[in-house]
């Protein structure tokens, strides 16, 4: 799986409290995202997960710290399709694609 710089988008809290943010794994091919997240320690029904047309959020408890983040995809998706599943700490994302990505490739001189 290739590393893909993801944009993540910060957003500021009433409460004070530490957070941080998961490491996150992301590659696409011509149809879909593929996003994996570490969540070590992490129960499946803590997590929560949002995903929209440019991106997702994620947030959850963590030992005494919470993670909140968002992150913007390069690409518009399919949020209604997207799916998730949550195994030995991994969480795996599957995000279709709204248009197929194509490019051609540019000669450069």
């Amino acid at each position: 799986m290739r590393f893909l710089a993801l944009k993540m988008v910060f957003s500021m809290s009433e409460v004070t409290k530490p957070t941080i943010a998961p490491t996150v794994f992301a590659d696409h091919d011509n149809e879909n995202y593929y996003i994996q997240i570490e969540l070590p320690g992490v129960k499946k029904e803590d997590i929560e997960l949002e995903v929209s047309e440019q991106g997702f959020c994620i947030k959850g408890p963590r030992e005494d710290i919470e993670f909140s983040c968002c992150y913007q995809l390069a690409h518009e998706v399919v949020h209604t399709r997207a799916k998730a599943k949550f195994e030995n700490g991994l969480l795996d994302v599957v995000i279709p694609l709204t248009h197929p990505v194509s490019g051609i490739r540019v000669k450069i001189d």
